[in-house]
């Protein structure tokens, strides 16, 4: 890595609507150096990157390129000037050969024709570089998604890209093809090229990178070398607690009202899925708050939708009951009375242009199934009880939930399904993106639903949250399950050291 600086950005700044999304961010990239940008969800990552490139425009701040001002307007004008970004979607056409989306828009011709044998040519020697020995004649989707990233990385390099960004590439790889992504990751700093790696995985930041900058709601949080960055310290960075303030809250943390745990309602027993989740283990009993914990990607929500059968798992069982029983699809986990409130409230949560009404009812029509349907008589009272039980506010049940505050979509959503009686009811980021008031009454009613003995799985970001309300908490890490704390052993400081802690045999890739 040089010490000489490729890539400068000061004071970057963009609101939306009046939210600051970023706000005067300083970042600083040097050539041959691969440097990880961190942060949770709401961090100001993908904004970040989005201005940088110019597919946002940016309200304030100054972006340097070799020491010479850049102000691209759109992604492809950040190409040629050469800062190219590979997201973790790769964005290229797979029903198009390797060889043309390679050479997309620059295809070598000869009076006025293609050179397809050229072109191929051209493409093997680009692959081979990168260790790639396909035939680049097939169709880009009848490769793996490691290879179509490769293909994405080599196209962006082609294309002159000096500064390279790569958003979450790993999180539909495997081990092995990780250890080929890194190994031409480090070639290419070798070269020279300054890499930005966007990650949520702590082991791969750390087995690859030379510096982490961290961003929190939008702001620089830190810039430091990565061997000099403890990963507790990196945690508490990115969920933005110091020691100090950890220790403050667990004192206050009374788990004296500990109870015994009921029956077991829930059980999975190496529930995962090759590629997506590592297999879990988990028991939820009635009265039972069960707390899943970990940084954003760790696997808690592929957790919830593999159990809600919105992921089909293709390891491992559930018992309902202590037994065995089925989920294909989220009809056999509505069969079971299971219930999910989803992390997305918004594009997988509420039907925005239905009401209030239809979208409490809409969970326990879709059990009833299309032959019995709910009276209007029946719909307006259930609407109306759960309005006035969860505060639902305006408290009109014709009114569109796309016009309801996020608080009050969130508790829509948990009419929804608790209108259907559930035996489970998982609920990931209840709290997220809801005012002070509403995330007051809706750990309220988790403490209350647990009374009266529903079985809870709850995914949060809020550690605070999780220690405050959960019986058990499951510690998930790099989509596996690394802890599991009971009792007093639930608390902040624990949980944070569970979600650092370095692995006992971490796979890391060694240098080409």
């Amino acid at each position: 890595m040089s010490d000489s600086v490729l890539l400068s950005v000061r004071g970057l700044s963009k609101s939306f609507a009046g939210h600051q999304a970023l706000a005067g961010v300083d970042f600083t990239l040097r050539r041959g150096e691969i440097h990880a940008l961190l942060g949770e969800n709401g961090a100001g990552k993908s904004t970040f990157i989005k201005t940088l490139t110019g597919v946002v425009r940016r309200d304030a701040g100054e972006v340097w390129l070799d020491g010479a001002p850049i102000a691209p307007r759109s992604a492809e004008a950040a190409a040629r000037a050469g800062i190219a970004t590979v997201y973790q979607e790769v964005g290229l056409l797979p029903n198009l050969t390797v060889a043309q989306n390679l050479f997309l828009g620059r295809e070598p011709t000869r009076f006025g024709l293609v050179r397809t044998r050229e072109m191929r040519r051209r493409s093997a020697a680009l692959l081979a570089d990168f260790g790639l020995s396909i035939d680049v004649g097939a169709p880009l989707g009848r490769y793996p998604v490691a290879v179509q990233h490769l293909v994405a990385i080599a196209r962006a390099v082609d294309l002159s890209a000096r500064a390279l960004i790569l958003d979450e590439p790993t999180a539909s790889l495997d081990t092995h093809e990780v250890t080929v992504l890194f190994t031409v990751m480090r070639r290419l700093a070798e070269q020279g090229i300054g890499i930005v790696f966007v990650t949520h995985f702590l082991e791969q930041v750390y087995a690859i990178t030379d510096r982490i900058t961290v961003l929190r709601n939008g702001r620089l949080v830190t810039e430091r070398e990565t061997a000099r960055f403890p990963r507790l310290e990196l945690v508490h960075t990115m969920l933005g607690h110091d020691l100090a303030e950890t220790a403050e809250r667990e004192e206050q943390a009374d788990r004296s009202s500990q109870k015994e745990s009921g029956t077991p309602v829930l059980q999975a027993e190496g529930l995962g899925k090759a590629g997506y989740l590592q297999p879990v283990d988990l028991t939820v009993a009635s009265g039972e708050v069960v707390g899943l914990a970990g940084l954003l990607g760790s696997g808690r929500t592929e957790t919830a939708r593999l159990l809600f059968g919105a992921e089909r798992a293709d390891r491992g069982r559930i018992l309902l009951d202590g037994k065995p029983i089925r989920i294909a699809g989220p009809r056999d986990a509505l069969r079971h009375r299971f219930g999910y409130c989803p992390e997305e409230r918004k594009t997988e949560g509420i039907v925005a242009d239905l009401t209030v009404r239809e979208n409490i009812v809409l969970a326990l029509q879709a059990r009833r199934g299309p032959f019995r349907p709910l009276g209007r008589a029946a719909q307006d009272k259930i609407a109306r009880d759960f309005i006035t039980m969860l505060d639902i506010r305006p408290p009109d049940p014709e009114r569109p939930i796309g016009l309801l505050s996020g608080g009050n979509q969130q508790k829509a959503l948990l009419a929804r399904w608790l209108a259907t009686e559930p035996r489970l009811l998982i609920l990931d980021e209840p709290t997220r993106g809801i005012d002070v008031g509403a995330h007051a009454e809706i750990i309220r009613l988790i403490r209350r639903l647990c009374d009266e003995g529903l079985a809870l799985l709850v995914i949060s970001s809020e550690l605070e949250e999780i220690v405050t309300y959960s019986d058990r908490v499951i510690v998930m890490r790099d989509r596996a399950q690394v802890a599991e704390l009971a009792g007093s052993a639930v608390d902040l400081t624990a949980i944070l050291r569970a979600i650092a802690a370095e692995a006992a045999s971490t796979p890391v890739p060694e240098p080409a």
